[in-house]
């Protein structure tokens, strides 16, 4: 059976008075200013939410695939308190045990030789500092990264970006090119099989490294598992391994960036565990404390932390390694391992996202392919399935199409808190969802699919 979660009591002119103040006062991001009403959150707990007139959705978003313990954890929010009590601040120069800590939990976590933690506050700042380690060490400034990829919205993470949120802050930042990825379904080169993409993708970004001149390229920036920017788009076997050995023979760090699928995500502590690649820095954000207070950071490898022992690293923020925060992270991991989420994830991702998703794509003509993994799988939508065409078109991607918003909207007058971009509806839950309420979500999501095949366009 389904939790039931009971919502505080209704206040509908507190939620009016909300809505109210966010239009008046709220400057939004990645939306138009414009006419935009949010839905007002009054509280949630587990997997559920509710609004202000006591209206329960599922959340099947994680909110932006952050929650991967759900909401109002016991434990992570005890800790928080207990943090508060004890220590609320320190600046990055001293040190505390909940920060250090956090460190340990997260190194112990990390391949052998990845054994230090730069704290941040945001995916984007930990990208920053990634590619700003990564040029000191080597003495190169380039940087090489993927097309359906999404590394954060400050200035060099943006620049990285591939997919089309970049576009309108583009100015071409000097330093950085695009390769394409692995991605059968709409193959850049032609594929037909897992094995010959896998294949083709390695040799398509070696001629960009050598084109691009190996000796100027600091770094290669990889999403493991492409998120919701790519769509899922879990590697062919093979695939990460070969981007390692070409950093290897031209002397190039490997960034993996794990902001949205780490901790727990895939049904691995990270994502990267699946196919057993080093890399030489990691990323990490989201899922590290549940995102209950803001925290991220960067995973170092020894022979990077070996750069900066006679020089100082420039870079660092008021709010790095911040004790709530960290008190917040070493609750969840300790949470996630006493309660067995990662393996809960993976065992999601087997017996009920995977057999689930393939039984509504038979039942949905406007469904052109669903994969992933654990807890984070795509439902990729087209006009037609003979032509692939996507269902949302790139050349408008600022605004959600009027189809799109339709389909959010089936999803909301199903109690279901979709998270949907571009052409694809993502199944993107917490981690430790029961397996009641994943099915019933995906029951809602078959439900809201009618209005994916009305756009459907007939042979």
């Amino acid at each position: 059976m389904s939790v039931v979660v009971k919502p505080s009591a209704p206040d509908s002119d507190r939620g009016r008075n909300v809505i109210e103040d966010d239009s008046a006062h709220i400057f939004r991001p990645w939306v138009i200013q414009g006419g935009f009403q949010p839905l007002a959150i009054a509280g949630g707990e587990g997997s559920w939410v509710w609004d202000y007139q006591g209206n329960r959705f599922l959340d099947f978003s994680s909110q932006l695939v952050v929650a991967n313990l759900g909401h109002g954890h016991p434990k992570v929010v005890a800790a928080i308190k207990a943090q508060a009590d004890e220590l609320c601040l320190i600046a990055p120069m001293f040190t505390t045990e909940a920060r250090t800590e956090a460190a340990r939990l997260i190194a112990e976590l990390a391949p052998e030789t990845l054994n230090r933690v730069l704290f941040t506050t945001s995916g984007s700042e930990a990208i920053e500092n990634a590619i700003r380690m990564a040029r000191l060490h080597t003495g190169r400034h380039k940087i090489l990264s993927a097309y359906n990829s999404f590394h954060g919205s400050t200035n060099t993470a943006i620049q990285i970006t591939g997919d089309p949120r970049r576009w309108s802050t583009d100015t071409a930042t000097a330093g950085v090119a695009r390769f394409f990825g692995p991605y059968l379904y709409r193959s850049p080169f032609h594929s037909e099989t897992p094995e010959q993409e896998c294949a083709r993708a390695l040799a398509h970004l070696e001629q960009v490294i050598v084109q691009e001149g190996a000796k100027t390229i600091a770094a290669v920036v990889l999403e493991t598992v492409p998120g919701t920017s790519g769509g899922v788009l879990v590697p062919p076997d093979g695939y990460l391994a070969g981007v390692r050995d070409l950093c290897d023979r031209y002397g190039i760090m490997l960034i993996f960036d794990e902001i949205m699928v780490g901790f727990g995500r895939t049904g691995r502590w990270f994502a990267f565990d699946h196919w057993d690649v080093r890399p030489d820095l990691v990323t990490f954000a989201k899922g590290v404390n549940s995102g209950y207070v803001p925290l991220a950071g960067v995973i170092v490898g020894d022979h990077i932390v070996d750069t900066f022992r006679q020089r100082p690293y420039p870079g660092g923020g008021t709010y790095s390694g911040h004790p709530l925060a960290c008190a917040s992270a070493v609750a969840a991991i300790t949470a996630m391992k006493e309660e067995g989420v990662v393996e809960h994830a993976a065992w999601l991702g087997e017996n009920v996202f995977g057999p689930r998703l393939a039984e509504i794509a038979e039942r949905h003509p406007s469904v052109g392919e669903v994969r992933g993994l654990g807890a984070i799988w795509a439902i990729e939508l087209v006009r037609n399935r003979s032509t692939r065409r996507m269902w949302v078109d790139y050349e408008n991607p600022d605004r959600l199409a009027p189809h799109a918003m339709q389909l959010f909207g089936a999803c909301l007058s199903r109690g279901l808190l979709p998270n949907l971009y571009l052409n694809r509806l993502h199944v993107t839950p917490p981690c430790n969802i029961s397996a009641a309420d994943a099915e019933e979500g995906l029951a809602r999501i078959d439900q809201a699919l009618a209005v994916a095949d009305q756009q459907y366009e007939q042979e």
